[in-house]
């Protein structure tokens, strides 16, 4: 066995030390990604349902039903039943939002094609509270 033999394992150790310190990879473990927020099968028409809900708000209001303010409340019922996250709060909020802006910048009065409007989302609303009922209620 050459003399030069264990300076050379030292020198091997020492690098493979070095390396393990330096890299940054090697030393620490990644931090787990943040757990995917759960999103139940029925958003699709929740979403739909609270953007209907939004422009029955303004076009009730406008064509004189004077009843806004209860699909305003129907929303927050809606909300409150259920208790989403603040994310999930968010985006049912702005599809309300939505539903309430995009009419309220195409009428200015109520014509027969508001009115039309108004029963074609009273027709769809029902249709789609009975449908995630029916489905999804566990009832």
């Amino acid at each position: 066995m050459n003399a030069n033999t264990p300076r050379r394992l030292l020198r091997k150790i020492a690098a493979i030390v070095f390396l393990a310190c330096a890299t940054p990879a090697l030393a620490q473990a990644p931090a787990p990604p943040a757990p995917a927020e759960a999103v139940p099968p029925y958003e699709p028409q929740l979403m739909r349902l609270a953007e209907i809900m939004g422009a029955l708000t303004f076009l009730r209001d406008l064509c004189g039903a004077r009843d806004g303010q209860s699909w305003q409340a129907r929303m927050n019922a809606l909300l409150e039943a259920e208790n989403p996250s603040d994310t999930r709060r968010e985006r049912l909020a702005g599809a309300f939002n939505r539903g309430f802006r995009g009419y309220e910048v195409t009428y200015r009065s109520c014509t027969p094609n508001a009115e039309a409007v108004v029963e074609r989302f009273l027709d769809e609303g029902a249709r789609l509270t009975r449908d995630i009922t029916s489905r999804y209620s566990g009832g």
